[in-house]
């Protein structure tokens, strides 16, 4: 079954928005079957459009406290246009203050906490993750810690998305036959950079079952046998140009095949012959 994707916004840490968004939760399903992304410190519009972005790709809901009135506004207006499901935490508790105590909140975010280093390192990692998701800035490619790359439906969003956490500033970019990969790729160490490799038969259940889940024939092209070999072969082509390591995710959960970036990221020269 698939999980339930829930993000949860922050001008702040973000642990008050991810308390409540977790005792909610616990009304409807466990802890298991869901997963909850906690994006904190955000401070400008540029984040907020890309969470609205993914939370409509893998049909998400929005959980947020942001003070700031401007920030607010800007994502309420910004899910409603997409249509996704979001809910403003801590606005109306600050409205109904507002007229209680006839004063002005301070809109100053992070009152009740200090800001700590981590949190400040795991956050910058996240809006990374985010701002160069599925190859939409190749400026993010030569600034990353590590790039992921792979055809369409390897993991690499919640893959980046999971590293972020561990404080890596991850870029990922999609394998296209169509379109070339971005030249930076090329230019950067060949160790930085990880291709996803997996098995056409995998591949095609995982593009069969999305379409499916989109309400779209199982027959599209994009789930189609020769297009899927077409695209693995085109991805082995630039792998080998590359000369980078490969993971291959075709039976490993998203935490299997972070853990093993991990411990290739603790031999900073390992022999990359060996992972291929």
């Amino acid at each position: 079954m698939e999980k339930s994707i829930i993000y949860v916004l922050s001008d702040s840490v973000g642990e008050t928005a991810e308390l409540v968004t977790k005792a909610a939760l616990s009304q409807f399903m466990d802890e298991n079957e869901y997963d909850l992304y906690r994006i904190p410190y955000v401070e400008n519009k540029e984040v907020l459009r890309g969470a609205v972005y993914h939370a409509k790709q893998l049909g998400a809901m929005i959980g947020f406290t942001l003070v700031n009135p401007e920030l607010r506004g800007f994502l309420v207006q910004e899910a409603q246009e997409k249509q996704v499901e979001c809910v403003d935490i801590m606005g109306p508790l600050l409205n109904a203050m507002e007229r209680k105590f006839h004063k002005q909140p301070k809109q100053e975010p992070g009152l009740i906490h200090r800001l700590d280093e981590d949190y400040f390192k795991k956050v910058e990692a996240i809006e990374f993750a985010v701002r160069y998701d599925d190859g939409r800035d190749p400026r993010g490619v030569s600034q990353a810690d590590i790039v992921l790359i792979g055809v369409s439906r390897t993991s690499k969003t919640p893959l980046s998305q999971y590293l972020a956490h561990k404080q890596l500033k991850v870029a990922n970019v999609p394998i296209v036959p169509e379109v070339e990969p971005p030249e930076t790729l090329f230019h950067i160490p060949p160790h930085k950079c990880i291709g996803l490799k997996i098995s056409p038969e995998k591949l095609n259940g995982i593009r069969k079952e999305r379409l499916k889940s989109l309400g779209l024939s199982d027959q599209a092209i994009y789930a189609n046998m020769e297009r899927i070999h077409t695209e693995l072969d085109y991805f082995e082509k630039i792998i080998t140009k590359l000369g980078c390591p490969v993971v291959d995710v075709s039976n490993k959960a998203v935490e299997e095949t972070a853990n093993i970036i991990l411990n290739m990221m603790n031999q900073p020269y390992w022999d990359m012959e060996g992972h291929h």
